[in-house]
């Protein structure tokens, strides 16, 4: 008899929790003590000062997903988890700093303002680029400076949200606890 083969799959974890010292690191140890890896993640506060919202990429299969945010939301300060739908805006921000020789300059200049990014820095042999996107933008824009070669690369968290009206903040799975978080400031 043969196993079926395992299904990784990247998943994009919007976690709502309370904005308290020493939460981003129980959630990145839960994490790592289970053998996983956090491809990217992006800290920040949000529209409530005692909230914060973390937004995790990791890549592991479907049932070790569901296993993990349930361990993820019996720790106190987590709020609410939601997995954000491929359909999410999705942004990332890199700093790139190109090596640029002088008969390529305009090469550049010209990549950089096709992808929208611009140019924040520039010296006799570089350039370096600000530029935000989606993953798959930047990528693309990476790949076309690449040859002209990469000095440095700066890289921020993906960060999400879904699509349409509704707010992670809205409600939260653990209604009683919100209140009693928003009534404590």
């Amino acid at each position: 008899m043969t196993t079926p083969p395992t299904v990784i799959s990247t998943h994009t974890l919007s976690v709502l929790v309370e904005n308290k010292p020493g939460v981003l690191a129980r959630v990145a140890s839960l994490i790592s003590r289970r053998g996983f890896n956090i491809e990217s993640l992006a800290v920040g506060p949000t529209e409530y000062p005692h909230m914060s919202r973390m937004t995790l990429v990791v890549r592991l299969e479907d049932h070790v997903l569901e296993q993990l945010t349930k361990q993820l939301n019996k720790l106190i300060e987590v709020l609410k988890i939601v997995e954000l739908v491929p359909g999410a805006v999705r942004r990332e921000l890199i700093l790139v700093k190109v090596r640029v020789e002088p008969d390529h300059r305009g090469q550049v200049l010209e990549i950089i303002q096709l992808f929208g990014a611009k140019a924040v820095d520039v010296t006799a042999d570089s350039i370096t680029v600000e530029a935000t996107g989606s993953p798959e933008k930047l990528d693309a824009l990476l790949k076309l400076l690449e040859p002209f070669g990469l000095r440095e690369l700066v890289q921020s968290g993906l960060v999400a949200v879904g699509r349409g009206s509704r707010s992670i903040t809205d409600r939260t799975q653990r209604g009683e606890r919100f209140k009693q978080v928003r009534a404590a400031v």
